[in-house]
């Protein structure tokens, strides 16, 4: 029988009332990894140094070229994707950076930022399906 893959953030308080933590399939569970290896960097994880990704080293350096700076987000995530998240192969993954308007109401004030969109996609060792994960990220300082 395979192990329950739980919901996170965890409910503790559903333990303390008897009742079981939320469980989730496992698309939603590989989606919440792949997040934890984009929001890891690089030598934060004490017993896997290598774990994570290029991100928050790349995100305070100055982007003379887009295409090279996506290229090496690329490399660097689809390393440790299929390196740690292995529920999942044939994996291709898609790195953009877009320039986005911004305005703030409240302040009257508009800011162009950069963002990064991921597309992650592949398919599923257990069940053959195909799977899709996107996210994006605001750069400098970079935020979600």
């Amino acid at each position: 029988m395979a192990s329950p893959l739980y919901k996170k953030p965890f409910r503790l308080s559903q333990i303390f009332q008897g009742q079981d933590l939320e469980k989730q399939d496992v698309g939603a569970s590989i989606s919440q990894y792949i997040e934890l290896i984009i929001f890891t960097r690089y030598g934060e994880h004490r017993y896997k140094p290598d774990f994570g990704c290029e991100i928050w080293d790349l995100d305070f350096e100055l982007i003379i070229s887009e295409s090279m700076w996506e290229e090496k987000l690329r490399q660097s995530l689809l390393r440790s994707i299929k390196q740690y998240e292995q529920r999942i192969y044939d994996v291709q993954l898609d790195v953009r950076i877009k320039e986005v308007n911004k305005f703030y109401p409240l302040r009257n004030v508009s800011e162009i930022k950069k963002r990064v969109e991921i597309v992650v996609s592949g398919k599923m060792q257990q069940t053959g399906e195909n799977y899709t994960f996107s996210t994006s990220l605001y750069l400098s300082p970079l935020s979600a």
